[in-house]
């Protein structure tokens, strides 16, 4: 560990490249809160509004850490995992843009027990990236892999709210067909951006075993 610590004092530091990760996890972080004001009552239109401008600035982010990597030789962390980490970041943003996006043109009016429940647990999971970032450039690991595992017990949490809602649409008889398509999507689009936030979450442990 010594000799790690000694070599990265020798090496440059190119602390922009923490800011670009702090920076798309505070702005996954945004995504999920605008998502969650839909339940509140806020309308389709004007969530989707402030989450595709939330997706055009995670976007941006984006493509300023890829032309810093195309510039800089010596980056404090591996090249693939920074990008990976930026870039399953923007998947997160992605796939809370196609939740938004579900409700507006399939016109689900307001949100439905389960959507709200894993709508919250999508804002926890990206409050703890946006809270632990952070501590890549500090090098606290020991904080990250905590953080992470609240992520993966938030992600089997939201597992289980999907399933149950999924199950309970198909066993529905009254139900009619297009709601239960379009409240499945919409179910999945949230599934799939909470998955996304453990893939960070498992990156980052990966990372933590590797310079820890």
């Amino acid at each position: 560990m010594w000799l790690q610590d000694i070599v990265n004092w020798f090496l440059p530091h190119e602390e922009k490249f923490f800011d670009f990760l702090e920076r798309q996890a505070r702005v996954a972080h945004q995504g999920a809160q605008a998502l969650r004001s839909f339940a509140d009552g806020v309308s389709a239109d004007k969530v989707r509004a402030d989450v595709q401008q939330l997706e055009h600035d995670g976007d941006k982010i984006v493509h300023e850490l890829e032309e810093a990597l195309a510039l800089t030789f010596v980056t404090p962390l591996d090249r693939e995992d920074i990008q990976e980490l930026c870039g399953t970041l923007d998947d997160v943003l992605d796939m809370t843009n196609g939740t938004v996006r579900a409700c507006a043109l399939y016109g689900v009016e307001r949100a439905t027990a389960p959507m709200t429940q894993l709508m919250s647990l999508l804002v926890a999971c990206t409050a703890l990236l946006a809270e632990t970032m952070p501590n890549l450039r500090r090098n606290d690991y020991p904080t990250i892999v905590e953080a992470c595992r609240k992520i993966r017990n938030l992600e089997k949490d939201a597992d289980v709210v999907f399933r149950d809602a999924v199950s309970a649409l198909f066993r529905d008889p009254t139900i009619d067909a297009k709601v239960l398509l379009r409240e499945k999507e919409v179910l999945e689009d949230l599934e799939n951006a909470i998955d996304h936030c453990e893939s960070v979450a498992e990156t980052l442990i990966h990372l933590s075993i590797k310079h820890g």
